[in-house]
């Protein structure tokens, strides 16, 4: 087993509609590549893992926990386990680098999106 992986050629999974995910996956995290389309939702949700990142492109509001944020390149959020949270993605979309711990062992099971990739 390799320890480098082309982003590129991992296969991109359709998350909502309109957001699609890229992964790389450890033993105790998983760090994703998030593309949103332009006006994408993912929708009020929580989760068991924690929860961090950063918006690379686009701008995003983020409501966690109830706390609202417009994001812009750069910007950052954490989300602690069982907090509910959404994201609307900007008029040019967003992509976002996040982390995930324990690792998402449920994207796996998600679908291929067949949408060509923004990134890398």
């Amino acid at each position: 087993m390799t320890s480098f992986r082309d982003l590129a050629a991992a296969y991109q999974r359709r998350v909502w509609e309109g957001v699609h995910g890229r992964t790389v996956v450890g033993d105790r995290i998983t760090l994703a590549l998030v593309e949103l389309e332009p006006g994408a939702v993912v929708p009020e949700h929580s989760h068991e893992h924690e929860q961090v990142g950063i918006l690379l492109e686009g701008s995003a509001v983020f409501v966690v926990g109830g706390e609202r944020q417009e994001l812009r390149p750069g910007g950052s959020w954490r989300i602690l386990g069982h907090v509910p949270h959404e994201v609307i993605a900007g008029p040019d979309g967003a992509v976002v680098v996040e982390a995930f711990s324990p690792p998402r062992d449920d994207w796996g099971g998600l679908e291929p999106s067949g949408r060509e990739p923004r990134w890398p």
